[in-house]
């Protein structure tokens, strides 16, 4: 039998999307007010699920303190009050939005979770717009 166990974090970044192979008028017929040259910036929030069998030995899935200290070093502390754009090389060639910001953060998690346990991220750009990764 599989259970999903969760953990909820945040962090606060900026970014400006744009298209660095476009005009600016397309970048801004596109991306409208998100393409600001100043950057904008949001407070993400994000769910990590983590689904698996049970350690009979423990009652675990994962251990929460393990699976905290985890999404701290390798999410928080990469990701927080940082301008994506400018601070986090995988989004210098990759336009950072929210779909793209997922999936950074799902292969970071994937580097420090075991490949026995299935692992997705919920993002929440704002409390009404977020993005699943992998998608069921």
């Amino acid at each position: 039998m599989e259970v999903t166990v969760s953990r909820k974090a945040h962090f606060n970044a900026a970014h400006r999307l744009f298209n660095k192979n476009w005009s600016e008028e397309k970048n801004e017929k596109v991306f409208g007010k998100c393409n600001n040259l100043n950057y904008h910036g949001h407070n993400y929030e994000m769910i990590v699920n983590v689904t698996g069998k049970i350690n009979p030995e423990t009652g675990y899935v994962i251990d929460m303190g393990v699976l905290k200290k985890i999404i701290k070093d390798e999410v928080e502390e990469k990701l927080d009050h940082k301008n994506l754009n400018l601070d986090v090389d995988y989004f210098s060639n990759t336009i950072p939005s929210a779909e793209n910001i997922c999936i950074y953060i799902h292969k970071l998690l994937r580097k420090k979770i075991s490949n026995d346990l299935n692992i997705s991220v919920t993002l929440f750009e704002t409390p009404r717009n977020f993005v699943t990764y992998p998608s069921n």
